[in-house]
């Protein structure tokens, strides 16, 4: 039926800022019935995104209010809305294919979500990546920031920690998903943070990971940094409520890099720079470091491809001469990062032409 509930939510999705572009073979529509059953989809598209109780969300869709906030909470235990809380009456609201629905699946992934996600990037990536402002922002290593560079807060991944209230550890989905087509990662899998800052009382709840500490994270950020991953969070100054450690052979975005030579794909702050006179040549930051093959070899050193290099600092960790540093990229080619989540959707919508002032 081509106008089914599940093409009603594709059509919602693909009108949120992210999007969520049809395909030819539909697959996007059979990820869609594998997520939601039909009520689910149904209740998903009378939503907005921004949280609402089910007192709010009652009175204003027409829908009885017995039996709605249980619903609600079934649905965001199965990843399919996010859930908060305001003065301790929980509230719900719609999230994004990315980061979102498909995050949120990690606890239900199997193979056959794994592969149809799998052909459904080969349509949504490219799409994801030619519209700005990025959704991802690459966070360097904070002690090899130059010191006589005054970092910004979304500069350093210890702001995050920092203005976290509660931390969640989970599995990397891409790694999982990797592993279940028969591709597995060598790298660590546990290693995805969220945040909650709880900046507004909005108190957002997570519904997959183990909860862990303040000290605790900064331990997986150590653990990340020495296993040569690279921290992504989203492309705002505020509103960072997750910390990805990604690898460059199973993240979409360090792939689009790695493999495509995609640098828009992320946005990036800093350069690496190698200083020749030091450079003992061992070939350590381009065959063990750099996850997105920024680094070349040259006559007599290695040098850092400019146009490449996403500015994680993995490479300056490793070099046994300290021949390599961090330096902040030239003024003409930073982009600041839209203020928040807000300021983020309304510069992508408009950049994507899209009009999404119904589910706002």
């Amino acid at each position: 039926m081509s106008d089914s509930v599940y093409h009603k939510l594709a059509r919602l999705l693909d009108t949120l800022p992210v999007g969520y572009p049809s395909t030819a073979s539909g697959v996007e529509i059979r990820i869609l019935e594998k997520i939601f059953s039909p009520e689910e989809a149904a209740l998903f598209c009378d939503l907005r995104l921004t949280l609402e109780t089910a007192d709010e969300i009652a009175g204003r869709t027409g829908r009885p209010l017995e039996g709605l906030e249980a619903f609600l909470d079934n649905m965001w235990e199965r990843g399919e809305v996010m859930r908060g809380e305001r003065d301790g009456v929980k509230t719900f609201k719609i999230a994004p294919w990315v980061v979102g629905l498909y995050e949120f699946q990690l606890h239900r992934m199997d193979e056959e979500f794994a592969r149809l996600n799998k052909e459904f990037t080969t349509h949504f990536g490219p799409e994801m990546f030619k519209h700005g402002p990025q959704m991802l922002q690459v966070v360097p290593i904070e002690k090899k920031i130059p010191a006589a560079h005054e970092p910004l807060p979304y500069h350093q991944v210890s702001s995050i920690i920092e203005n976290g209230r509660e931390f969640w550890l989970n599995e990397c989905i891409c790694k999982k998903e990797m592993g279940l087509i028969g591709r597995p990662c060598s790298h660590p899998t546990e290693v995805c943070l969220t945040v909650a800052s709880d900046p507004d009382g909005s108190g957002m709840s997570f519904q997959s990971g183990r909860r862990i500490t303040k000290e605790e994270a900064y331990g997986v950020l150590d653990r990340a940094e020495k296993a040569g991953l690279v921290h992504l969070t989203s492309n705002t100054r505020t509103d960072n409520w997750f910390i990805c450690n990604c690898c460059g052979c199973c993240c979409g975005a360090l792939q689009a890099v790695r493999y495509l030579g995609l640098t828009e794909a992320v946005n990036t702050h800093f350069l690496a720079e190698i200083d020749p006179d030091l450079c003992a040549a061992c070939g350590v930051c381009r065959d063990e470091r750099c996850p997105v093959r920024a680094i070349e070899e040259g006559e007599d050193a290695y040098r850092v491809l400019a146009e490449r290099c996403i500015g994680c600092g993995l490479c300056t960790t490793t070099c046994p001469t300290e021949a390599i540093t961090l330096r902040p990229k030239p003024p003409e080619s930073i982009r600041v990062p839209p203020r928040d989540e807000a300021a983020w959707n309304e510069e992508r919508a408009r950049r994507r032409g899209v009009d999404y002032s119904d589910y706002k």
